[in-house]
This record gives structure tokens, sequence and C-alpha cells, in this order.
């Protein structure tokens, strides 16, 4: 009778653990919402290695950022693709990768847009993909910096996929400017620069913001909403 007994104990334990099982990972694997749908859809569809993705931000020195480049970008980050999955490769607090979605969701209204190398095929092989990875991981983990040094020491949105271009392809993706060249006359723009730098702005200071990189024509729009 034990003999009996003890596999057929055996075999509901063993059957109740597939059924918890199944229905676990029916509770954690949640269908995709409407607009995580479409960003899957989008990246798996459109999206390559490489290219630049361009945002308004909803951080505070935003407002400040768009009126003195006269641009509503105030945020951008390189998109890289691992396992199937899309992620951004930005300068927040630290440098980090962010996945595409969460990335999207935290602009202004989900609003983004995708740019990419007008020539992208011919510059973008994977070995030069592979190195701007490398030069990325070099930057991961860094501050973020407030005052747009040009240091590598700390490091802002558009300084680091424009060091990451150009170190990894020779590429300038925009211009440099100095900040005298910005329009440094609203109250807004003012009341940040103070908060940042007291009363000796360093007006000399090489600067490149997401405004000129959006602008760049070595790029092309890939995809908007």
């Amino acid at each position: 009778m034990k003999k009996l007994v003890i596999p057929a104990l055996i075999g509901v334990i063993l059957i109740g653990g597939v059924y918890a099982r199944r229905k676990y990972f029916q509770v954690k694997a949640k269908p995709l919402n409407h607009k995580e749908a479409s960003v899957a859809e989008l990246a798996v569809n459109e999206l390559k290695d490489g290219d630049l993705i361009f945002q308004t931000s909803t951080s505070k020195q935003s407002k400040a950022i768009q009126l003195a480049t006269k641009s509503k970008y105030s945020h951008c980050g390189i998109i890289y693709r691992e396992n199937n999955s899309f992620y951004v490769f930005e300068a927040i607090q630290p440098v980090k990768r962010t996945p595409l979605v969460e990335w999207i969701a935290r602009g202004k209204n989900g609003e983004y847009v995708v740019k990419r190398l007008i020539e992208r095929d011919h510059y973008l092989t994977s070995e030069v993909l592979g190195e701007m990875k490398v030069i990325g991981d070099g930057f991961a983990g860094k501050d973020y910096d407030p005052e747009f040094d040009w240091s590598d020491d700390r490091i802002y949105c558009s300084e680091l996929i424009w060091k990451i271009y150009k170190r990894a392809t020779g590429l300038e993706i925009g211009y440099l400017q100095n900040l005298s060249e910005f329009d440094l006359s609203s109250e807004v723009v003012k009341n940040k620069l103070k908060e940042r730098y007291g009363d000796e702005i360093p007006k000399d200071e090489k600067v490149i913001s997401p405004g000129v990189m959006f602008d760049s024509e070595l790029l092309e729009v890939v995809r908007s909403n």
C-alpha cells in the first residue's frame, strides 16, 4: 500500500508544480498595451543600431535649453539592439542604458523623432558599432554634467552621442558652439545660468546642443510621431 501512495503523492506534487508554474508565467506574460506594442513594432521593423532619438524632456532645465537653442528638442540618445530588444544609451544621472519604451514614455507627450546617418551602411559597419559601444562603456556610470563642461569627467546628453560618433567614425554630428552663441536673453535662461554658474558664466565654453545635432545635414528622419 505504501509503495502505491508515495508515487501517487509525487505525481500530485509534480502536476501541481507544473500547474503553478503555468499559472505564474501566464500572470507574468502580460500582453503589451497599445503604446508598447506600437513601439515594439517600430523597433522590429524600422530601427537600426546607431540611430539617434530625440525628444522634448520634461526635466526642470528643458525649457531653458529650448529657449537658448531655439529648438523643441532638449534630450537625445543612441539606440542599440541587444537580444531582440532595443534600448537608448543616454546621459542622465548617471549615464546608462534605458529600455526604448521607457525612454519614449518619459518624454513630453511620449513624442519622439528617430534620425539616422544618410550613409549609415557605409559608416556603421559591425566593427564600428562595436567600437561605439566600447567607447560608450567608458562613459557608463558617469555623472550627468549640469554645467555643460567639455571634459569627459561628467557628460550631458548631446555631448555623449557627439563624442561617441566622432571618436568611432570621425563624423561630427552637428557643430560645436560657444555658450555665448546661444540666446541667453530670457529670464528662464538667465535664472538657470545664475543657478549653475553664479556670476562667472563660461561664455567661451564649447557646447553641442540637441537642436544642432537634430538639424545636422548628415541625418535623415526614420520615424516620428
